[in-house]
């Protein structure tokens, strides 16, 4: 893409800009289908007025947004260069990161094409990449530390991304087993009233793990691992007592680990073997007065050698648009309310019981 010089009018402080389109890269992957991927940049910078007429694509407003506009679409073309096709949720996540670098709201090291185009795992026709910066952070800080924290709200990826990194490193050999492990804590219903065996109650808390794997595994592979016990899935208190050497640990929901058990886990780790954790701090499900380990640890381990915390926001969110809003909704009800999730906060007695 070709952009000219940037023309000024000092009356209306107005900029132009104006792009090339290469001939090998069809319209349709830059404008989107009708024109899907332009209404979100229009959408963004609505003071802007952005013409297309042939492959060429012209931006006048604000000297700023023209600027911002330019680089988006910088930005679109080193996207499709690699092959890799561009959505509205990408596009949207490119603005973002954009505009977030201008207001010096991000270090801005990394550009959106840095990392929308990481490939941390291709599996039966898709690949799993990162998707905003703070996940890429993640994954980053996953290949240089030993432990990781992943803290976030739901659909931030914390868990997915970790298990497309476990499973990246078993293929690549770097370690010789997955283990992944989840405190089975009752989330307002009784697991002792559930039918069948220990193992069947169990396996619904351990259910969205095995969802992940059959994910980036073919299905009939995994029961074949499992048996050789090359991945691993239990719930935490079957780590204890135990060292585990060469191999990539999980640990999932860990906002309902109790201290204790957090210390248990992370002293758990062996030679040549990776742990991340991840977790929610605002989904707690442990009783009334218990503290949450994943709470504790971060004032404990914060800026410890070879420990990294990731934190990530209802910005990193990669469900439904909707998903964002929500958290961001409890959390200012929490905060205008003095309530977490809605509910007054413990002061370590338990509520008294009704008759």
């Amino acid at each position: 893409m070709t952009q000219t010089p940037t023309a000024h009018t000092p009356a209306q402080e107005r900029a132009r800009a104006q792009f090339t389109v290469p001939a090998q890269h069809p319209m349709v992957t830059v404008l989107g289908s009708g024109d899907s991927l332009l209404r979100v940049i229009e959408k963004a910078f609505p003071a802007a007025d952005i013409h297309v007429r042939g492959n060429e694509i012209s931006a006048v407003g604000d000297p700023a947004d023209v600027a911002l506009i330019s680089r988006v679409f910088d930005e679109m073309m080193l996207v499709l260069r690699t092959g890799q096709p561009m959505t509205e949720d990408a596009v949207e996540r490119s603005i973002a990161m954009l505009k977030a670098s201008e207001n010096g709201e991000s270090d801005g090291q990394e550009t959106p094409a840095e990392v929308l185009t990481q490939n941390i795992l291709s599996s039966r026709g898709r690949t799993i990449r990162p998707k905003t910066l703070n996940q890429k952070r993640y994954v980053d800080a996953i290949d240089k530390h030993t432990i990781v924290f992943g803290i976030g709200p739901a659909g931030t990826g914390k868990t997915y991304l970790a298990m497309a990194k476990a499973v990246q490193a078993l293929q690549s050999k770097q370690v010789n087993r997955i283990i992944l492990t989840r405190p089975a804590v009752e989330a307002g219903e009784r697991l002792g009233f559930l039918p069948g065996t220990l193992y069947e109650k169990i396996d619904p808390y351990l259910r969205p793990l095995y969802d992940a794997l059959h994910d980036m595994l073919d299905p009939d592979s995994i029961p074949r691992l499992m048996a050789a016990g090359t991945i691993e899935v239990a719930p935490l208190a079957y780590m204890r007592g135990r060292t585990l050497n060469d191999a990539f640990i999980i640990l999932d929901e860990a906002q309902n680990t109790s201290p204790e058990q957090m210390k248990m886990f992370l002293t758990r780790l062996g030679f040549e073997s990776k742990i991340v954790i991840t977790g929610d701090v605002t989904q707690v499900d442990l009783p009334n007065g218990t503290k949450s380990g994943l709470r504790q640890v971060q004032e404990i381990l914060e800026g410890l050698d070879d420990v990294h915390f990731s934190r990530l926001s209802s910005q990193d969110v990669v469900r439904h648009k909707l998903v964002g809003r929500i958290v961001d909704a409890y959390e200012q009800y929490d905060t205008e309310h003095g309530t977490q999730n809605g509910s007054h906060k413990s002061r370590g007695k338990s509520a008294p019981k009704g008759k």
